[in-house]
């Protein structure tokens, strides 16, 4: 079960497991999205399992319990839902901004978390996706990092009181999907350009960089309270 598993991370994540041979189901808010990617995902190739999906919005509390009530017996949740990036100055982010950054994640994993819970394999797992911004001290992202340290946060919680499912979280550096297209090209391509410069790796992150660290904390049945961060060495070449 993918949560925004229409574009980006949580497409090819999609894509990962359909071809490791899993049943899944992704959802998303937008319709349009949501047949695009289901007709990507029937055509994969080699994929023995099946794929399926919903749109459902995850901020919506009494939507996502229905909607995971209505499925059965669920091994496995990846949560790569987000929303605004309340980007900018500390001083002149919009108020408004950092309320849908809050409810576009934190709420958003919070709840589908929840609701999964009812219907998770208790040898199963709960994977977030968080982001790197969290830890990596860059002026302009305050609000950003703020609700990604805050997904964060809840894993080691989680992974403790609900044991024994598993709960972790993948932390990605830049990564090229269509999160971005809130820039325009020039300054996005000035931002990898930049990030790929200053990153022991060469170059910014691909979905399927951040697919292959999610399927591994899917599989790894003796790994959970982790925030694994795939950032291309970022955190390295800042000191950080």
């Amino acid at each position: 079960m993918i949560v925004g598993g229409t574009s980006g991370i949580g497409l090819e994540t999609a894509r990962r497991q359909l071809g490791a041979g899993r049943d899944v189901v992704v959802t998303g808010r937008d319709p349009e999205r949501l047949r695009a990617a289901l007709a990507e995902l029937t055509a994969v190739e080699g994929a023995s399992g099946t794929a399926s999906g919903s749109v459902v919005d995850a901020r919506d509390e009494t939507a996502t319990q229905e909607f995971f009530a209505g499925l059965g017996r669920v091994d496995h949740v990846v949560i790569a839902a987000t929303g605004s990036t309340a980007a900018g100055p500390f001083r002149s982010v919009a108020t408004d901004a950092l309320r849908e950054a809050s409810e576009g994640k934190l709420i958003a994993h919070s709840l589908t978390a929840r609701a999964a819970l009812d219907v998770l394999s208790p040898a199963g797992s709960i994977t977030f996706v968080t982001a790197a911004s969290a830890g990596a001290a860059m002026p302009g992202t305050a609000g950003l990092a703020a609700v990604n340290a805050s997904v964060a946060a809840m894993v080691p919680v989680l992974a403790v009181e609900l044991a024994p499912v598993r709960f972790n979280a993948v932390s990605p550096g830049v990564v090229d999907t269509p999160w971005w297209d809130w820039m325009d090209e020039e300054a996005k391509a000035e931002t990898f350009a930049a990030y790929a410069k200053s990153t022991p790796a060469g170059r910014c992150g691909r979905p399927e960089d951040i697919a292959d660290a999610i399927s591994f904390l899917v599989g790894n049945g003796f790994t959970t309270g982790v925030v694994l961060t795939v950032d291309g060495g970022a955190r390295l070449a800042s000191g950080a």
